[in-house]
């Protein structure tokens, strides 16, 4: 596999800036595994999902995780949270004229003009490891903002703090929103339990990685980063239950999709987990997938590719672009079913 396999061109204006006005305004696009595409409004899913069928969301909730500081010598720097390693450390992505070496002190601030010290104190050639001087999510809280993704262009406000969250977010602990849950409000849950499909949670911390861009054109070169998850043994009892009685498992996006294949895989119900799918990947559990609309050259596209098909995936964002679809984290969604030969 090579990265260009992944690439598409487009247009800047089809970046949804801002979330609908429901949750469940967006649109949907079914992907069928014969290639053919139909357009649906969200609600629609109800159509989609059968009596029977389990749902798996991922319950992960977005912290406060950008920070800004300084250098000692007065250097701007910002720190954007990759994943939190312990109670007082975390790895992290810097932003600065020239990074702080590993034993210097960068000093934290609030627009109340409250601050503290964070010390560098690793680098993997990648992240770099902080420490802080008490609990970590107790200061995000204090100083912290919203990360919205790179691709946003404005500055979080309380509409970004209460939509970029899912309404099943419980477990403190990404910097990005599983973004296929966006779509679902309290209503459309109830009405799915109704229609008779089961709805169980995973979590899987999205770190910052989701969005550092593949450099390698030689996919096997590329290193996944590392994010963790954990299934609780209710999920896996729902799962079996499923299986037996026929129905399908649903993943509500690619981190739950992740989280699942990765205990598939190695058995383990949590831990972290750097599974790297592209074309050719044998899925053992999930049968369908809801996700949004991913960057190009991105893991996420690479992963939806195997899951339904190379062609059918280029074609579908072929056609998505020329019906104007919304794409990224506050567009619109898309349904997948997984293809039998994987490798296609």
């Amino acid at each position: 596999m090579r990265l260009s396999d992944f690439n598409y061109d487009l247009p800047t204006e089809l970046i949804a800036q801002h979330p609908l006005a429901n949750r469940t305004d967006s649109r949907l696009l079914e992907v069928k595994s014969n290639g053919d595409l139909l357009d649906h409004q969200f609600k629609d899913i109800l159509n989609l999902i059968k009596p029977g069928d389990l749902l798996v969301f991922n319950d992960t909730k977005v912290i406060p995780a950008r920070l800004h500081g300084k250098k000692e010598t007065g250097g701007i720097v910002e720190l954007l949270i990759e994943r939190i390693s312990g109670d007082k450390q975390a790895w992290v992505q810097i932003r600065a004229s020239k990074v702080p070496k590993t034993g210097s002190i960068v000093h934290i601030h609030n627009q109340a003009g409250e601050t503290f010290p964070v010390e560098m104190i690793g680098y993997d050639g990648r992240f770099y490891e902080v420490r802080f001087p008490e609990n970590v999510f107790a200061l995000l809280e204090r100083f912290g903002e919203l990360p919205l993704p790179p691709y946003i262009e404005h500055q979080p406000d309380g509409e970004d703090a209460k939509r970029y969250q899912t309404v099943v977010a419980k477990n403190p602990g990404a910097v990005a929103a599983p973004t296929a849950g966006l779509h679902f409000d309290e209503q459309i849950l109830a009405q799915l339990h109704q229609l008779g499909a089961q709805i169980a949670t995973v979590t899987l911390h999205v770190g910052a990685g989701t969005f550092t861009p593949v450099r390698e054109e030689d996919l096997s070169k590329h290193k996944m980063h590392h994010e963790w998850f954990s299934i609780p043994q209710a999920t896996l009892d729902a799962m079996k239950k499923t299986q037996d009685q026929g129905g399908r498992i649903v993943a509500v996006g690619t981190t739950s999709l992740r989280a699942l294949e990765s205990h598939a895989l190695t058995g383990q119900k949590s831990g972290e987990t750097n599974l790297f799918i592209t074309p050719g990947f044998q899925f053992k559990t999930v049968n369908c997938l809801l996700t949004n609309f991913h960057l190009p050259k991105s893991t996420l596209l690479m992963l939806v590719s195997a899951f339904a098909g190379m062609d059918n995936i280029r074609n579908a964002y072929q056609y998505a672009i020329a019906q104007k679809y919304r794409f990224f984290s506050y567009g619109d969604a898309m349904f997948l079913c997984r293809l039998e030969n994987t490798h296609l």
